[in-house]
C-alpha cells in the first residue's frame, strides 16, 4: 500500500521522464493518473456550464448544444496538433534528443497561432448564421449568437490548450497538463455562476456568461503552461529561439496533425449532422441529446486518459527501437480501459433518469437524455478498446489509418444509419441514439485488425 501511495504521488507531483525502461505497469500508472485527472478536468468544463446554463432557460441548453457541435470543427484542430505534438516530442524524448524536442515546441505554437486567428475571425463574424443553418429556431439565434461569438473568438486558446497539453504528455510531463486544466477549471466554476446569474455590482449575462468563464478560465490554463514550458519543466524549457520557423519540423508536424485532425473532423461532423437531425424533432430533444453527450463525455474522457498514456509509451518505446514493449503497453492499456468502461456502463444504465434529472426538470428533456444516455453506454466495451488502439496508432505517427477507419464508420455507416432509423423507418431520436454504439463497436474491431497487422512499427516520424 506505502509503494502504490508512492507512487501516486510521483503521478501527481510530476517529472519528466522515459518509459522506455522497467515496468511497464509502473510506467501506465505515472502516465495515466495524471492524464485521466487531465481529461476530467476538460470534461468538467462541458458538465460545469451545462448544469448552470440548464438553469437559464431551454433555449440556452440548446444554443450550447448547437453552438458545441461546431466548435468541435475547432476541438479537432486542437486534437490533431496534439497528436502530432505527442507523437514528435515522444519520438525525439525515446531518442534522447531533448534539442529537436524544444524546436518542436516553438513549431507547435507557431502553428497553433496560423489555424487558430482565422478560423476565430470567420466564426466570429458568421455566428448568427451557423445557428441558423444548424437549425436553430429565431429565439435560439437570439439568445445564443453571442455566446457563438465569444466561443469562435476564444478558439486560439482552445487549439493552444490542446496541443500544449499534448506537447507535455510526449515528453512524460502530463502532471503539468493536468496542473493547467486543474487552473482553468477552477476558474470556470468560479466565473461560470457569477456571470451567468450576476453577482453584486456584476450583472447576469445569462447564457452569454458562461462562455466569457470559459474562454477566461482556459487562457489563464494557457498562460501556467506557457510559463512551465518556459521557467519550469526543465527537459522543454525552450527559449524564445525556438519559436524561429524550423521547416523541416513544421512539414513533418503539419503531415502527422493533418491526419490527426482529419480523422476528428471526421468524427466530429457526424455529430454535427446527428445533432442536426436531431433538431427536427424540437429543442427539448436537443436540450436531452445535449445534456446526455456532456454526461458521456464527462466518462468517456477520464477513459482516453489511459488511452493518451498508450500513445506516449508507443511514441517512446519506438523511438528507443523497442516495438514489442509498446505493443505491450497497447494490450495493458486496452484491457484496464475495458474494465473501468464496462463498471461505469452499468452504472450509467441503471441511473440514466436521475442523472439527467439532475440537470433538468423537463420531462421531455429527461425522457430524451435517458434514452440517449442508455443507448450510448451500451457501446463502452468497445469503446474502451477503439480509444486506446486509435490513440496508440497516432502515437506512432500513423494518423492516417485512423482517418480511413472513422471516415468508414461514422460517414459510410453512422450518419445513414442514423438518417434511415430516425426518418425512413420512423423511429424518432432513438434511431439517432442506436447509430452510434453500432459505429463504435465496429471501429474498434476494424483498429483491433488493423493494429494486429504492426504496419505502424515502421513509421517514420
Amino acid at each position: 500500500m506505502k509503494k502504490w501511495l508512492q507512487l501516486l504521488r510521483q503521478a501527481l507531483s510530476g517529472s519528466e521522464e522515459s518509459f522506455t525502461d522497467g515496468s511497464i505497469n509502473r510506467a501506465i500508472f505515472l502516465l495515466s493518473v495524471p492524464m485521466i485527472m487531465e481529461m476530467v478536468m476538460e470534461s468538467l468544463f462541458a458538465v460545469v456550464d451545462i448544469f448552470f446554463v440548464s438553469k437559464v432557460s431551454i433555449e440556452a441548453v440548446a444554443t450550447v448544444g448547437l453552438t458545441e457541435s461546431v466548435i468541435t470543427l475547432v476541438y479537432s484542430v486542437a486534437i490533431g496538433l496534439s497528436t502530432a505534438a505527442t507523437a514528435t516530442i515522444a519520438r525525439r524524448i525515446g531518442e534522447g534528443n531533448t534539442t529537436q524536442a524544444r524546436v518542436a515546441i516553438g513549431q507547435v505554437i507557431l502553428i497553433s497561432l496560423a489555424i487558430s486567428l482565422p478560423i476565430a475571425l470567420a466564426g466570429f463574424l458568421f455566428a448568427g448564421d451557423v445557428l441558423s443553418i444548424m437549425g436553430a429556431d429565431p429565439k435560439v439565434i437570439e439568445t445564443g449568437t453571442i455566446f457563438a461569438q465569444i466561443q469562435f473568438l476564444s478558439a486560439p486558446v482552445v487549439i493552444l490548450l490542446y496541443s500544449l497539453s499534448g506537447a507535455l504528455r510526449g515528453a512524460g510531463a502530463a502532471a503539468t497538463a493536468m496542473r493547467s486544466l486543474i487552473i482553468a477549471n477552477v476558474l470556470n466554476m468560479i466565473l461560470g455562476p457569477t456571470l451567468i446569474f450576476g453577482f453584486g455590482f456584476i450583472p447576469a449575462f445569462g447564457v452569454t456568461g458562461a462562455a466569457i468563464a470559459t474562454a477566461l478560465g482556459r487562457s489563464i490554463g494557457v498562460g501556467y503552461q506557457l510559463y512551465s514550458l518556459t521557467r519550469v519543466n526543465k527537459a522543454l524549457a525552450f527559449v524564445w529561439a525556438d519559436l524561429k520557423p524550423h521547416k523541416e519540423t513544421i512539414v513533418s508536424m503539419v503531415k502527422v496533425a493533418a491526419g490527426g485532425t482529419g480523422q476528428f473532423l471526421v468524427s466530429s461532423a457526424s455529430w454535427i449532422f446527428l445533432t442536426r437531425i436531431l433538431a427536427e424533432f424540437g429543442s427539448d430533444v436537443v436540450a436531452g441529446y445535449t445534456i446526455a453527450i456532456r454526461v458521456i463525455m464527462f466518462t468517456l474522457l477520464p477513459a482516453w486518459g489511459l488511452a493518451n498514456a498508450a500513445a506516449t509509451l508507443v511514441g517512446q518505446n519506438l523511438g528507443a527501437g523497442k516495438p514489442e514493449r509498446a505493443e505491450i503497453s497497447v494490450w495493458k492499456c486496452a484491457s484496464y480501459n475495458l474494465f473501468f468502461l464496462l463498471g461505469l456502463s452499468i452504472l450509467m444504465f441503471v441511473g440514466a433518469e436521475s442523472i439527467i434529472g439532475w440537470f433538468s426538470p423537463n420531462v421531455e428533456v429527461i425522457h430524451t437524455g435517458k434514452l440517449a444516455l442508455r443507448v450510448l453506454c451500451l457501446g463502452y466495451g468497445f469503446y474502451a478498446y477503439s480509444m486506446v488502439i486509435i490513440q496508440s496508432l497516432n502515437g506512432a505517427g500513423d494518423t492516417k489509418t485512423p482517418t480511413v477507419l472513422n471516415l468508414i464508420c461514422f460517414w459510410l455507416l453512422e450518419i445513414p444509419l442514423a438518417y434511415v432509423l430516425a426518418i425512413f423507418f420512423a423511429l424518432g431520436p432513438i434511431g439517432v441514439f442506436i447509430s452510434v454504439p453500432v459505429a463504435e463497436s465496429i471501429l474498434a474491431l476494424l483498429g483491433i485488425w488493423r493494429f494486429r497487422l504492426g504496419k505502424w512499427k515502421t513509421v517514420k516520424v
